[in-house]
């Protein structure tokens, strides 16, 4: 069974930097088309970043444009979100998401319910 598994996160200063792995592994298919969310406490999973299948096409919520870089190595099976200038607010658990089913080199998704694989998430604080 396909499993996608974060790494990376942790405690950082406010202005410091972290880089996210998401690696997929097991026997069906493959991931395509990417994500990341994240949630903070008491509050609903929300889009940070995606990525198409080939990587030429990602999109970013707003608030983390210019700030953090999405990006995959689909001969690794891994997808990477670097978190650059990180601010107390960025402090969630982050989750990393893929759809199994094929839908476009350049397709993307910032909705939830458009992904049907998660990762177990894992926690950024970020200090002031």
């Amino acid at each position: 069974q396909e499993q996608l598994v974060e790494s990376g996160g942790g405690l950082v200063q406010a202005g410091g930097s972290l880089r996210l792995s998401c690696a997929a592994s097991g026997s069906t298919g493959s991931t395509y088309a990417m994500g990341w969310f994240r949630q903070h406490p008491g509050q609903e999973r929300e889009f940070v970043a995606a990525i198409s299948w080939s990587g030429a096409t990602t999109y970013y919520t707003d608030s983390v444009k210019g700030r953090f870089t999405i990006s995959r190595d689909n001969a690794k099976n891994t997808m990477y979100l670097q978190m650059n200038s990180l601010k107390p607010e960025d402090t969630a658990v982050y989750y990393c998401a893929a759809d199994i089913v094929y839908r476009g080199h350049d397709y993307y998704s910032t909705f939830f319910s458009a992904y049907n694989l998660w990762g177990q998430g894992t926690q950024v604080t970020v200090s002031s």
